[in-house]
């Protein structure tokens, strides 16, 4: 694993608890230093939405573990009960990313059969942690998953455009392609989970700013055009080669794979703004996409092997084009709204 601002921020997040502890004069500062660990989070706004919710369930969690530690004691089996039902409880709340630690808090609490005074304690220890780890991340390095995104976007295009340039050519080693589509993979996924916190913030504003609308239908059709592609390699490895095939065929697949690559790059490079006019006057792509497709269905020939695992790569490849068609289009009017914003504060 890379070395990130995460890792940094979790150990300075641990050190200022324990410090912060020390400083409170509590006796077992350890407490603390977890809850800083789970307190963590990668963004801000999830920051201080765990806050508040572990506040919530931790309380819950040190009442329920005070009231089975003064009826049932600190029997095993008591103590399970109570962990029970406080994810039940947890889970109600819809505040599952808490159970961790509030089940830290309850066994902490219940084994020391339910002494009000060391609830009390554990439950300050908790918010001390939880503290810690929220300035740290405001403070230091503060989270950008914004900025983030758009590089992830970038490195992730440059690795799907080599594994389809190379993959209807077989040009690559099967090891090498293997590990690089693998890390393809893993990369979509961490971009699908940032979109997801994107979509999470949104929603959580009452009255989301049309940019901020207009930036979330952005970022979604930049990863569904990287998710596209992939599909594409998955087809290609599943079907293409298993199917007979003729040179004409193959120059045809890789061809049209071309020129999607290109205008994948052309695309990213006019929200970027960094075409000169006139530049984004080229052939459309709906016409080049189509084009492929009636060829692929014209050169199908039931009597060979495989056919129809060519017209499942071919139809992966046109819904590939069709999306960047879409991302052209959000493009367009991207550029369009921000002349219009340009020309507005010059006139200004």
């Amino acid at each position: 694993m890379a070395f990130g601002a995460r890792i940094l921020k979790t150990g300075l997040a641990v050190t200022l608890a324990l410090y912060m502890s020390a400083l409170l004069q509590f006796s077992s500062p350890v407490g603390a230093a977890i809850a800083a660990i789970f307190a963590m989070q990668p963004s801000i706004y999830r920051s201080w939405r765990y806050f508040l919710d572990q506040i919530q369930t931790s309380t819950i969690g040190a009442v329920l573990a005070l009231l089975g530690g003064m009826l049932l004691s600190n029997e095993p089996i008591a103590v399970g009960l109570v962990c029970i039902l406080v994810i039940m409880i947890s889970m109600k709340m819809n505040r599952g990313d808490t159970i961790g630690l509030t089940l830290v808090t309850v066994i902490s609490v219940m084994e020391a059969s339910g002494q009000w005074e060391f609830a009390l304690t554990r439950f300050l220890l908790t918010l001390t942690g939880i503290v810690s780890a929220f300035v740290i991340n405001i403070s230091v390095f503060p989270p950008q998953p914004r900025k983030q995104y758009i590089k992830q976007i970038e490195n992730v295009f440059s690795s799907l455009s080599l594994l389809l340039r190379t993959a209807v050519s077989h040009e690559m080693k099967e090891s090498v392609f293997r590990d690089e589509k693998n890390t393809l993979e893993g990369s979509i996924k961490s971009l699908a989970d940032k979109y997801s916190l994107f979509e999470e913030e949104q929603k959580q504003l009452r009255r989301a700013k049309y940019s901020q609308t207009r930036q979330m239908v952005v970022y979604k059709n930049l990863l569904s055009s990287l998710q596209k592609g992939y599909e594409v390699l998955e087809a290609i490895e599943r079907h293409y080669f298993q199917a007979e095939r003729s040179e004409g065929t193959d120059r045809l697949f890789d061809l049209h794979l071309e020129q999607l690559i290109k205008s994948h790059e052309h695309i990213l490079l006019k929200f970027e703004d960094k075409l000169k006019r006139g530049a984004a006057d080229t052939q459309p792509l709906e016409e080049d996409n189509d084009r492929f497709l009636e060829a692929a269905i014209n050169g199908y020939n039931p009597e060979k092997a495989g056919q129809l695992r060519l017209s499942v790569v071919a139809a992966a490849i046109y819904d590939y084009g069709y999306q960047l068609e879409r991302l052209d289009r959000v493009a367009e009017q991207i550029n369009r709204v921000n002349g219009e914003d340009k020309e507005e504060s010059q006139g200004l």
